[in-house]
């Protein structure tokens, strides 16, 4: 009869650095969506090409008919009372409870989101540095040849689909799925936030108008924005969702004191 073994391993596992960067920037993140939703409040549409106003066709919408919210998916609509449009008693796109402030104030979540952005950014270089430096960027996040294969990873997505996750020895490393989807928030969602943020600057576009030419306008830049601020929120949800069914407290741990508890093997 198979036996789960009693004893496992304390390991150091993340380092001071990677824990460091790793809650600056949830709170970067954080302050940023919900700053950025009271921004979104103020004309909650969103276009493609160099111009957006209330007469042009958005191809995102999200509003209220009376006490009735919706949202607007090109010619598809989402019934979202109580949810976005119209929630707790607001006619707003995004309710008080997922915005900074509270109540409607544009000036003081610009104020919020801006400040948080150079955070992220001064914070995100400084953690890229430290990654190529140290060889944290090769030696625990890079995928092996092994990882790459379209099999391995396959099999590492039934895995996960059946929630088995690492055990033992093998919990030692970040698994590949973990590892595609950290290098992707670091070098394309972030950096896609920050430079489609810039191009909606006067200010940036004069200094640097190629920006405009690249994402193809500043109404299409905000539509970028707000998908990459959307992806960066379902991976929050993902991301803790896997953290709960993987063990919360070892996995807190891990992020708070570097020490982490491999998860017990079965062995026969």
């Amino acid at each position: 009869m198979p036996a789960r073994e009693s004893e496992r391993t304390l390991i150091y596992r993340t380092r001071l650095p990677v824990r460091l960067w790793h809650w600056v920037n949830a709170l970067c993140i954080f302050i940023m969506l919900m700053s950025g939703a009271m921004i979104f409040n103020a004309h909650p549409r969103l276009y493609w090409g160099k111009f957006g106003a209330n007469p042009d066709h958005p191809w995102l919408v999200i509003g209220n008919r009376g006490t009735q919210g919706f949202l607007m998916l090109g010619d598809h609509e989402v019934p979202t009372t109580g949810v976005l449009g119209y929630a707790q008693g607001t006619d707003v796109a995004f309710p008080p409870l997922v915005t900074i402030p509270s109540s409607y104030n544009l000036a003081a979540a610009r104020e919020w989101h801006f400040f948080f952005a150079w955070v992220l950014v001064l914070s995100g270089l400084m953690f890229v540095t430290y990654a190529v430096l140290s060889r944290h960027l090769w030696r625990d996040l890079a995928l092996t040849r092994e990882e790459s294969s379209l099999r391995h990873l396959w099999n590492d997505v039934k895995n996960h689909a059946r929630l088995r996750f690492p055990k033992g020895e093998a919990a030692r490393a970040y698994n590949p799925l973990q590892k595609i989807a950290y290098l992707t928030v670091i070098f394309a969602l972030i950096p896609l936030v920050v430079l489609t943020g810039l191009t909606m600057s006067p200010a940036i576009n004069a200094a640097w108008p190629y920006l405009l030419d690249l994402f193809g306008g500043r109404q299409s830049a905000r539509s970028i924005h707000f998908l990459c601020a959307a992806a960066l929120a379902a991976f929050i949800a993902v991301h803790l969702l896997m953290v709960v069914l993987a063990g919360t407290f070892s996995e807190l741990r891990s992020m708070v004191t570097g020490w982490y508890k491999l998860p017990a093997e079965k062995r026969p």
